[in-house]
């Protein structure tokens, strides 16, 4: 091995070697492993600042990443003004590109020695009965848009859908002959989602009411106060425009939690748990590649089950 303490120049190509592996594995992500650009981008971003620290500390090469290497990035993370489960995140950038590494056979630290942040218990949001009947029931549908925006509640309530899922759904995505249809995930995933009736009587009367050429399921409209409104734009919806719709109508429901796209997601999930459905089976509904993921409902669920053992357990004995 070179000594890089008196080999400068040794040391600045082994630096771009590192990098160039990098891009090597960024690529992998993208074109064998179908990770989204975004989570790409994220990546790049998370290995690059690994890699600028490395070079600080004089580590050039990916046989000298150690332990104590990464016990002091890790300090140097929480030294920061980020989060824990966003350290976490340059973490699994890390593991993520030493496994790459060691299938390629490039020596470097054992990926499994890199163990994440603890962090708090992840609370999760979701709406009762009642606020999701008051939010479905503010939508108008005298206006297109109107429908429109009851046809998006509607289906993430039924769905769980990711809203980056939603906006790219196209028209010829759905059938409303049937009561499913397939959706593109995370890393390209495919998975069968189910129409509830609400859902697809909803998307029926929307889709009735639109003259555009637009492929996208759905669309942005004007702001204007006519009951005619034209498409703004026949590309699809932004994951911010459908934030700020579901919002505005939790507002107008007056629902104090925060209400988002991601709220409704939950909401589905915990109501399937919570009327008796398999873990499993809700794991594949929304698309988790791993059940631990899905596990993060079970302290909802458990929480329910208290409920109802507290309000009836012994009911018969205390008559």
């Amino acid at each position: 091995m070179a000594n890089f303490d008196n080999h400068a120049d040794a040391s600045h190509n082994l630096n771009m070697a590192i990098n160039d592996l990098i891009i090597d594995f960024l690529e992998y992500m993208e074109v064998e492993k179908g990770r989204a650009i975004a989570t790409v981008s994220n990546y790049d971003h998370y290995l690059r600042h690994f890699s600028s620290f490395a070079q600080e500390k004089g580590i050039a090469a990916p046989e000298q990443i150690n332990q104590e290497l990464v016990r002091q990035y890790r300090l140097a993370l929480n030294r920061t003004n980020i989060s824990k489960n966003t350290q976490n995140y340059y973490l699994i950038a890390l593991r993520s590109f030493l496994k790459y590494l060691s299938k390629r056979n490039l020596k470097s630290l054992d990926a499994n020695q890199i163990e994440l942040a603890k962090t708090e218990e992840r609370q999760i949001t979701f709406l009762d009965d009642k606020e999701l009947d008051e939010l479905m029931s503010k939508p108008g549908i005298k206006t297109i848009q109107g429908l429109r925006d009851k046809a998006i509640l509607t289906l993430l309530f039924s769905t769980g859908l990711r809203v980056s899922e939603l906006i790219n759904l196209k028209k010829d995505d759905i059938n409303l002959e049937k009561t499913e249809f397939s959706v593109k995930g995370k890393g390209g995933k495919v998975r069968v989602v189910f129409l509830d009736q609400a859902a697809k009587e909803s998307l029926k009367r929307y889709l009735a009411s639109r003259t555009d050429p637009s492929d996208f399921l759905f669309i942005s409209y004007g702001h204007t106060k006519s009951e005619d409104r034209r498409p703004k734009t026949e590309n699809g919806m932004t994951p911010r425009s459908v934030q700020r719709m579901v919002r505005k109508y939790a507002l107008a429901a007056g629902i104090t939690k925060d209400v988002t796209p991601h709220v409704m997601r939950h909401s589905f999930a915990t109501d399937l748990l919570m009327s008796g459905a398999d873990l499993r089976a809700v794991q594949s509904l929304l698309g988790h590649s791993s059940v631990t993921t899905t596990q993060i409902y079970t302290h909802v669920t458990d929480k329910h089950l208290k409920e109802v053992h507290e309000a009836f357990h012994g009911l018969r004995r205390d008559k």
